[in-house]
């Protein structure tokens, strides 16, 4: 495996890159913008395919490197279902899989430094973003942060993992670079209260000013999404009540970008195709067989996903690729069901 911590100084920040294997799908964890460049050159050193990056929540003390990472490697932005981020190409919720070849993570909801923030458990690892740090834990006082959500997150979720587990936080000021469940549990002066009234009350006393980044930051990190009104302007998006009008007619090929696992959750459309977005561009080389498929039958494709980005990319990868009659829903499968669009389960 491949497994690569990475570290901002300035905001203090580590990211991960994880990767099975050299030449192979990768994943990053909690981009710093400042730092896309170093991350692409490693990348290429590396001979991987970025295919998601993820946030753990919404950052306060840097702007996030998923929306430039997107743009420049085509991968998918991932965040958790209660984000304020505008759009972001997947949300997950507690008990989801991120996945990647080779490779999966268990989604933990654990709020409380933020009411977005979660946490990534991959084997004899956790990633546990702010919301658990080395010997310390991440502040309550602001983005409806709650000492009594992040108390139960951390004493009855992330200390109920084995004591051997890493814990790998999204920051720390002091040098640390890992600890243990076990370690924490002993050492970690937060954490050795009686109750959760003690840790609400140790938190409210912490008095800490706010990071210096936050009035730039919250705001740049809720605007991260794709933006889509190019393809509208060349009429090549189809707004949900336009696609609704034209589900089954037989000169419209529908193609699902989303994963296996969104689509039982969250339902199908009738006689859509399924290509999952990470093998899209495999698929429209000559001999790939949506290519093949769009060519025999003189249908006009139509890509969908869960919120448009994912299908905004394939309409122009499509374009890149010399197939020029595509198109995609926009707002996906949610602005879809917002308008009353039927789905399969």
């Amino acid at each position: 495996m491949i497994f690569r911590q990475l570290f901002d100084s300035v905001s203090g920040t580590y990211s991960y890159v994880l990767a099975s294997r050299p030449g192979g799908e990768a994943l990053i964890l909690d981009p710093v913008l400042e730092k896309v460049d170093r991350y692409c050159q490693l990348l290429r050193e590396l001979d991987l395919k970025l295919v998601k990056a993820v946030d753990t929540h919404l950052h306060a003390d840097h702007v996030t490197g998923l929306g430039e990472l997107r743009d420049r490697t085509h991968c998918m932005t991932v965040m958790g279902d209660q984000t304020k981020a505008d759009v972001v190409a997947m949300r997950v919720a507690d008990g989801d899989k991120v996945t990647i070849e080779g490779l999966s993570l268990d989604v933990m909801y654990t709020p409380g430094h933020t009411d977005d923030s979660y946490s990534y458990l991959m084997g004899d690892r956790v990633f546990t973003g702010d919301t658990l740090l080395i010997r310390g834990t991440g502040r309550t006082d602001f983005q409806n942060g709650s000492s009594r959500a992040q108390y139960d997150s951390i004493f009855n979720r992330l200390l109920k993992l084995p004591d051997e587990t890493m814990v790998f936080p999204a920051h720390d000021y002091k040098g640390d670079t890992v600890s243990t469940i076990g370690e924490e549990k002993r050492y970690n002066p937060r954490l050795q209260v009686r109750s959760v009234d003690e840790y609400i009350e140790l938190m409210a006393n912490l008095k800490l000013p706010n990071p210096k980044m936050m009035d730039v930051a919250v705001p740049a990190n809720m605007r991260v999404g794709l933006h889509q009104e190019e393809l509208e302007k060349e009429g090549r998006a189809l707004s949900a009540g336009e696609a609704i009008r034209i589900l089954g007619r037989p000169d419209i090929l529908l193609v699902d970008l989303r994963e296996t696992n969104e689509r039982a959750k969250h339902g199908m459309l009738e006689g859509a195709l399924h290509t999952p977005y990470p093998s899209v561009e495999e698929s429209l080389k000559p001999g790939g067989m949506l290519r093949e498929v769009a060519a025999a039958t003189g249908r006009r494709v139509v890509f969908f996903c869960a919120f448009g980005e994912r299908s905004a990319m394939a309409v122009a990868a499509a374009k890149e690729a010399g197939l020029a009659n595509t198109a995609h829903i926009a707002g996906g499968i949610d602005a879809w069901k917002k308008a009353g669009g039927p789905v399969v389960h």
